[in-house]
C-alpha cells in the first residue's frame, strides 16, 4: 500500500474526540433511564440525596386509625371549658330515644337520667359529673326563657333539691331518661307534672 493511502486512513484528532464524546453521552443516558437486563421495561432508580441516602419508591398510604367508640378518661375535657354546639348535643341525645331505663345505667343498654346526660357529653370527649346534684352546681344558671338546645333542665322529683335532669332540645321540649315508662323520650316543660317540679336550668358548654 502506498504512503498516500496510509495517510488517508489515519483518523483525524477532531473526529476521534467527537466519537468518544458521543459514546460517553450514550452511556450516561442509558444509565439514567433504566436498569436491569437488555429488553426489560425501564425502571427509574431512586435519586441520591445529600448525605448518601436515597429516596425510597412511594409506598401505599397507611390508613388513618379509626376513632375509638368511647373516649378514654385521659382524653376527656371538662364541660364548660370547651365550646360544643348545643344542637349537636341535642341531636345525639335524640338519637338515643327508645333506649331502656336502667337504674345506674350509663350506656345505650340502659340509662338513668344522669347517666344519659353523661353519655351524651362523653360522645364529644367532655366529662360531666355522674350525680344530678353535682351537675346542678356546674355551668351557668339560666332562666326558662333563655333555654336553648343542649342546656340542662333540673327537677325536684324523688327527693328535695335537684333529683332529676334532662336536656333541652329547643322550644318547650326536653329529652330525658325517666323511670316511669322505661325508655328515653321527649317531654314538654309546660306539662303540669314537669312545670310544677321544675327547679332550674344550667348551661355547661
Amino acid at each position: 500500500m502506498c504512503e498516500g493511502m496510509r495517510g488517508s486512513t489515519k483518523p483525524r484528532p477532531g473526529a476521534t474526540l467527537a466519537a468518544f464524546g458521543l459514546a460517553a453521552l450514550a452511556a450516561l443516558s442509558a444509565a439514567c433511564a433504566s436498569s436491569g437486563a437488555k429488553g426489560s421495561v425501564p425502571v427509574p432508580k431512586p435519586f441520591p440525596m445529600p448525605g448518601g441516602t436515597t429516596t425510597a419508591p412511594p409506598s401505599e398510604p397507611t390508613p388513618a386509625p379509626a376513632p375509638s367508640s368511647a373516649p378514654t378518661p385521659d382524653s376527656r375535657r371538662a364541660a364548660g371549658k370547651t365550646a360544643v354546639d348545643g344542637y349537636a348535643l341535642a341531636g345525639t341525645a335524640l338519637s338515643l330515644r327508645g333506649a331502656p331505663y336502667r337504674n345506674g345505667g350509663s350506656d345505650p343498654k340502659g340509662f338513668d337520667c344522669s347517666g344519659f346526660i353523661q353519655y351524651v357529653f362523653s360522645r364529644y370527649n367532655l366529662f360531666v359529673p355522674r350525680e344530678v346534684r353535682d351537675l346542678y352546681k356546674m355551668g351557668k344558671s339560666l332562666k326558662p326563657d333563655q333555654l336553648t338546645a343542649g342546656d340542662l333542665v333540673f327537677f325536684t322529683t324523688t327527693e328535695p333539691g335537684a333529683s332529676h335532669v334532662g336536656m333541652a332540645i329547643g322550644g318547650d321540649q326536653f329529652v330525658h331518661a325517666p323511670s316511669t315508662t322505661g325508655v328515653v323520650r321527649v317531654e314538654h316543660l309546660s306539662a303540669s307534672y314537669w312545670s310544677q317540679r321544675f327547679l332550674g336550668a344550667r348551661r355547661l358548654n
